[in-house]
């Protein structure tokens, strides 16, 4: 008998309703997920105009419990959590190594003083995991993976109004919240939160009651959305993405993020030295192709400062222009002309200041 050297991918909990609505389902970070049902352009518009659903249950969720749990985290974070007071308030922020690299990207979301939960990138689940584990040693808290709940993002201008039509009893509890904020009933999560650029709200919800929640959203006029689309709405929100626009051998300064960055208080925090002595010498910019073709990562860009790389690039579907995330170097100004090597031929593009789209208007 032969070993089997590949990995069965793993499945969430709404793969039987994906394979049901025909989706073409394709290996993400070892999980069977869906990238598109029919139409990923369609789909990106559905989102942009009207309202669109994910699976994001191969995202991990971690809870922390414990009366060491905000002292962990103002460690473990770049960004504050004592910023966090409101139960149900989240914070988007960076988990750093020591030389200021990004371990990952990731929000965290307040419940109380002794208890929190992490969401993370489904391909650094395992590796954060671990690392949050070696942190942990010295405080007092627990960390449970919650692997028995599914994730889906509903998105888009009327993503909040179809969601309430799907379950009315929800409004009352959600109508108020602002973004990155969420209420919470149990095991069950509403925020409003997402990765498209568009409003909406990302839901946590049992395993057992994923498949009738993606049907009920269904049935209200949400259309599934696979990860294709998820890409192209968020390199036109101007959002990184986790292993191409910033990893471990990034820092965030470098990275577009140093918003993300409390560096200003006395906290003491993982990476912080390390990012208070960097002189950044690159930095991520946006760029906006000037003629026909379309950007893609790895390709190079010619600047008058010296060269650089595009991190994330694609065929914008709400532009119609080729746009892209770009590593350049730290003198490039906004509005300069870049020239990017496609396949051996010199294109121009403009260099612009993320984000290129927000709930459906052109910012470029």
């Amino acid at each position: 008998m032969g070993t089997n050297s590949q990995r069965t991918p793993l499945t969430t909990a709404l793969h039987g309703s994906h394979v049901q609505l025909g989706a073409k389902l394709v290996d993400f970070a070892g999980w069977d997920m869906p990238i598109h049902y029919g139409s990923q352009i369609e789909e990106h518009h559905a989102v942009r105009r009207d309202a669109g659903m994910f699976d994001v249950s191969h995202m991990l969720g971690i809870d922390l419990n414990g009366p060491g749990s905000q002292a962990y985290l103002r460690h473990l974070l770049a960004n504050d959590v004592a910023k966090l007071t409101l139960p149900g308030k989240a914070l988007y922020s960076c988990l750093l190594r020591e030389d200021g690299g990004v371990i990952d990207d990731l929000i965290v979301y307040y419940f109380g003083p002794e208890h929190y939960r992490i969401v993370v990138n489904a391909g650094t689940a395992d590796k954060d995991l671990a690392w949050l584990r070696v942190q942990a040693d010295h405080y007092d808290i627990r960390l449970t993976p919650r692997r028995d709940l599914a994730m889906i993002a509903v998105q888009g201008p009327q993503a909040r109004e179809k969601f309430w039509q799907a379950y009315p009893a929800s409004r009352a509890a959600s109508a108020a919240l602002t973004p990155f904020q969420a209420s919470f009933d149990g095991d069950w999560l509403v925020a409003r939160t997402g990765y498209t650029g568009e409003d909406g709200f990302e839901i946590a919800a049992p395993n057992e009651q994923a498949a009738a929640v993606w049907a009920r959203l269904h049935a209200a006029g949400i259309a599934p959305c696979g990860l294709g689309c998820r890409d192209t709405l968020r390199l036109e929100a101007g959002m990184n993405l986790y292993g191409q626009d910033m990893d471990e051998t990034v820092t965030p300064l470098e990275s577009g993020l140093a918003w993300t960055l409390a560096t200003k208080d006395q906290r003491d925090f993982i990476g912080k030295a390390a990012l208070l002595a960097q002189q950044p010498t690159r930095q991520l910019c946006g760029l906006l192709l000037q003629e026909r073709g379309v950007l893609r990562a790895h390709q190079a860009v010619q600047t008058s400062h010296g060269d650089g790389e595009i991190t994330s690039g694609t065929f914008s579907p709400t532009l119609e222009q080729g746009i892209a995330l770009a590593r350049l170097p730290a003198a490039v100004t906004i509005g300069d002309i870049v020239e990017v090597d496609i396949r051996g031929k010199l294109l121009k593009a403009k260099v612009v200041k993320p984000p290129f789209v927000r709930n459906g208007k052109a910012l470029v």
